[in-house]
């Protein structure tokens, strides 16, 4: 039985998640801003469910949910950094403090969050990190710029981060999901105020009011909670886990657009170098 620690439960992959682990009988600190969001989640697992008020932007909210994950549970074995928003603008359309607060959120809450379980990690020389990131994280739409910014963000400091702390027993994955069918292109799609007409067609067609993705995304966010139980069960865990076929196909798709890229101009590249 582990502990799980998981951000953002109140709608989505993060609810799907904490239902998941704790009908497989792990114990699960459950977080969102509103314990009302979450109370019937763990309405039915008295013994295993703590229900906890989290804004990830608060330091001191994130080390007391960990406090109370040591003081009932023994600690957190795996924290999943679910929590966070989407954001659209073209790069110009873009308002100063709300990229800020994207960040703040998306970036910097999970670094919070990473910051407060890992002393207990440390000590105990074992642990998981999952950090939610996205298909953005590995490529950018026009108009979602500063979300993959964040992710983009998110699976860099990723990157480093499971080079330190692999030699002390903690593992950390980075979790990249294609399009769910959750609240994502709903509830928690933000976007700029402010619109450029030259931007109609490229950033254009992505703002809110033209999505008409919401409801009709491949993935299932609750198989996507089966798979992360099932892959976290595991001996091995890979440092990037896609989620949806749609994820593998346009990630695939970049990746080997990106590595052409590096072939077509391999002779420019290394015209750089000192003469040998």
């Amino acid at each position: 039985m582990d502990t799980w620690l998981i951000t953002g439960c109140s709608t989505g992959l993060g609810r799907s998640l904490a239902q998941a682990v704790l009908k497989a009988g792990h114990n699960a600190v459950v977080t969102a801003r509103s314990v009302e969001a979450i109370a019937d989640i763990v309405g039915d697992y008295p013994d295993t469910a703590a229900a906890v008020a989290l804004d990830v932007r608060d330091k001191s909210q994130a080390l007391d949910a960990v406090a109370l994950a040591q003081a009932r549970f023994g600690g957190v074995d795996v924290l999943v950094n679910n929590a966070g928003y989407g954001y659209r603008a073209a790069v110009e359309e873009g308002d100063e403090a709300q990229v800020a607060a994207l960040f703040d959120t998306n970036f910097f809450g999970t670094v919070t969050m990473i910051k407060a379980v890992l002393p207990g990690m440390r000590a105990r020389k074992r642990g998981s990190i999952l950090n939610v990131s996205s298909i953005a994280g590995r490529l950018a739409a026009p108009g979602s710029g500063y979300y993959s910014a964040t992710k983009f963000a998110v699976e860099g400091m990723s990157d480093a981060l499971r080079k330190e702390v692999g030699p002390l027993g903690v593992r950390v994955m980075v979790v990249e999901p294609g399009a769910f069918r959750t609240d994502f292109a709903c509830r928690s799609l933000h976007q700029s105020s402010s619109r450029i007409d030259d931007y109609g067609a490229t950033a254009g067609p992505r703002r809110k009011e033209n999505d008409k993705t919401h409801g009709t995304q491949p993935g299932d966010p609750e198989r996507a909670a089966q798979a992360l139980l099932r892959v976290v069960g595991g001996t091995k865990l890979p440092f990037r886990l896609l989620l949806g076929s749609d994820a593998v196909k346009i990630v695939g798709s970049e990746a080997d657009t990106q590595r052409q890229e590096i072939i077509d101009w391999t002779e420019v590249s290394v015209s750089t170098d000192f003469p040998s």
